[in-house]
């Protein structure tokens, strides 16, 4: 703004220089999508390290590609990834009494049976009715699936009893819940996250350094097979409260967020019906002790008696159930009690203290749901559910990502062992649009460098069918110790090992640097499932598949850095990945950087200022040796 000039003297005015500095995205964070042990669903969820993974996510997995393909990202040097966690439940909560029916049916046609024998023949006969019956959703038929496959793991002179107590376990694993849901009192929470592992949770309350009168309690949650645990303190479940215990943990709907990442509200809406009173617990389990401890002077007296019905009634109304009892009042109490029993006397059969604070305390501190299920093995629609760019689901909960640069799927199911093509080719279209590259895994049955090319070759129905200039293919698949499974060898995608490559690469080098050659090495990989020669190479390598090759003294390296449009017979000009990529990290920088040109005068000082800003950007870019040549022109 023009200084006003008014007296005589020095003046001094700012004039705009026009620099508005374009910073460089990150060029390396990699998105992974796929089944986990626990954490959130259908969130994009920012990891910096492996052992984040692992806290959060649960680490690796019999039942999932993905915690393997993490870790491998991380050993060869991986800094930022973004997990998206799918889960696929045997069935929807609306369909539960249809399927739990549908599992009792089975199960009693098996238990029928005098023998193991007779009872898998019993179950399959019934699994193929209903199986075979159209008018049946896709969850009974699977609960009936689940219970006759059960069974069918019992020997055949298996007696009675066992195909009974087989059949009951059946029925509970086909019916089992997404979430274990716990209640305390009519307290009522869920787990944060769908999975087996909430069966592992432990939830407490007290009222340690609570005023007697107040109206608050303390809340521990503990995952006793990871050892993670929260404390919430003053607690409250008055509506009006700003401790109130769905603000503070969050809603099992997500209307609210909370702190809490094991449990959920699961209460419905506020305020609950039969909510405990908890005021004044402190005083009313201090008149119990003092009561129990006047008796214990005196067992016969019959006041004294009435006087401890009295307090453990105050104590443990119904409605309060299990919340009021501490740990260590129950000792306290139980062992009064004992010695009054001890002593001959009936006071215990009278008041029933003792069984009814056992049962308390173990409700209040050991509470869970055993039959919790891992669900079910991912399908393309899970990846691509209705509506999942509208609603953030599926590959689209990749929409609540700011930037993503590299994309990942390892294979989701157990038995092809590969990811659906049209899935490939949504995720091509995808990474297109968020100028990301795809990283394709070889199909788990190219075993040979012939298979690989003749595959990848055909006219009609080749793999991975998608010339895309945003998507790269490396092969073969690796071959390394399994730690869930006394480190047997076994293959695993390269795709996390590759990604890794990449974001080494890109810190020690630059984006515009191949990643590939002796400085590629693949950490944590012992063998590769195929060793390729230079000819074979040769004749690869032409095509666009990129080859991972072993080298004495070397080892295991990445030896190829084309894109799936890099087949010499294209003649494409994004050949190469790091081209590619050199060019999907300018376009975002300057999609970014520049958006302070929209709404100003389009005339000569704004473009002035456009090509001096990114003139600068690119000018550095070549002193950094992105460009060719050893100064800009």
């Amino acid at each position: 703004m023009p200084v006003a000039v008014s007296y005589p003297g020095v003046y001094i005015e700012e004039i705009p220089s026009g620099v508005r500095t374009i910073t460089g995205v990150a060029t390396s964070i990699t998105a992974f999508i796929g089944r986990a042990q626990r954490g959130p669903t259908d969130k994009a969820v920012m990891i910096n390290s492996y052992a984040e993974f692992e806290r959060i996510f649960g680490g690796l997995w019999l039942e999932s590609t993905v915690g393997y393909a993490v870790r491998d990202f991380y050993l060869n040097g991986g800094s930022q990834a973004i997990i998206v966690r799918l889960f696929h439940p045997l069935f929807q909560e609306t369909e539960r009494e249809s399927v739990e029916s549908t599992a009792n049916e089975v199960a009693t046609e098996a238990k029928s049976a005098a023998t193991g024998a007779a009872a898998k023949t019993a179950a399959n006969t019934k699994r193929d009715d209903i199986v075979d019956n159209e008018e049946n959703t896709e969850a009974i038929k699977q609960a009936a699936r689940k219970v006759a496959e059960l069974i069918g793991k019992l020997p055949d002179n298996a007696k009675k009893e066992d195909v009974i107590k087989a059949a009951d376990i059946a029925v509970t694993k086909a019916s089992a819940s997404s979430k274990a849901k716990l209640e305390i009192g009519n307290i009522k929470l869920v787990a944060a996250s769908e999975g087996a592992w909430s069966a592992n949770l432990r939830v407490m309350i007290d009222c340690d350094n609570i005023p007697a009168t107040a109206d608050l309690f303390n809340l521990t949650v503990v995952n006793t097979s990871g050892g993670t645990s929260e404390r919430f303190l003053n607690l409250s479940i008055d509506q009006n409260s700003v401790r109130r215990i769905d603000r503070i943990l969050g809603s099992a709907d997500n209307k609210i967020i909370g702190e809490s990442t094991l449990v959920k509200w699961d209460g419905g809406d506020w305020p609950p019906a039969n909510l405990p009173d908890l005021t004044g617990i402190k005083s009313k389990v201090a008149a119990l002790s003092a009561a129990i401890d006047a008796l214990n002077k005196d067992p016969s007296d019959t006041a004294k008696q009435a006087a401890v019905k009295s307090a453990q009634d105050a104590a443990w109304p119904l409605t309060l159930d299990t919340v009021t009892l501490e740990e260590k009042k129950y000792n306290r109490a139980k062992a009064k009690l004992e010695t009054i029993q001890n002593a001959g006397g009936t006071v215990s059969d009278e008041i029933n203290a003792e069984k009814e604070a056992k049962a308390a305390l173990e409700t209040t501190k050991q509470h869970r749901i055993d039959s919790v299920s891992d669900g079910l093995e991912l399908t393309i629609n899970d990846f691509l559910p209705l509506q999942s760019k509208i609603e953030k689901k599926g590959m689209h909960a990749l929409e609540q990502a700011d930037l993503f640069n590299i994309l990942c799927i390892p294979p989701y199911r157990n038995q092809s062992k590969d990811v659906d093509k049209n899935l490939l080719a949504e995720a091509e279209t995808y990474c297109t649009e968020r100028r990301a590259l795809l990283i394709v895994d070889p199909h788990s049955s190219w075993n040979s460098k012939t298979k690989a090319k003749d595959d990848f070759s055909k006219e009609e129905d080749s793999y991975p069918g998608i010339p895309s200039k945003n998507a790269a293919l490396f092969f073969p698949r690796l071959k390394q110790p399994n730690p869930l499974r006394d480190n047997q060898i076994e293959e695993f995608v390269p795709c996390g090992a590759v990604a890794g490559i990449f974001a080494r690469t890109d810190n020690q080098r630059g984006v515009w640097k191949a990643p590939a050659g002796i400085e590629a090495t693949l950490a944590g990989v012992p063998q590769l499932s195929v060793n390729l020669t230079d000819a074979e190479n040769g004749e690869l390598n032409p095509l666009g598949i990129n080859c991972l090759r072993a080298f004495p003294i070397i080892g295991r390296v990445v030896w190829g850095s084309r894109t799936l449009r890099g087949a010499d017979q294209l003649a494409d000009e994004w050949k190469y990945i790091p081209v590619r990529r050199t060019a999907l990290f300018i376009e975002e920088s300057l999609y970014r950087g520049t958006k302070w040109v929209v709404f100003e005068p389009n005339d000569e000082p704004l473009w002035a200022q456009i090509r001096l800003n990114i003139g600068a950007f690119l000018h550095n870019l070549c002193r950094q040796g992105a460009f060719q040549g050893s100064r800009p022109r």
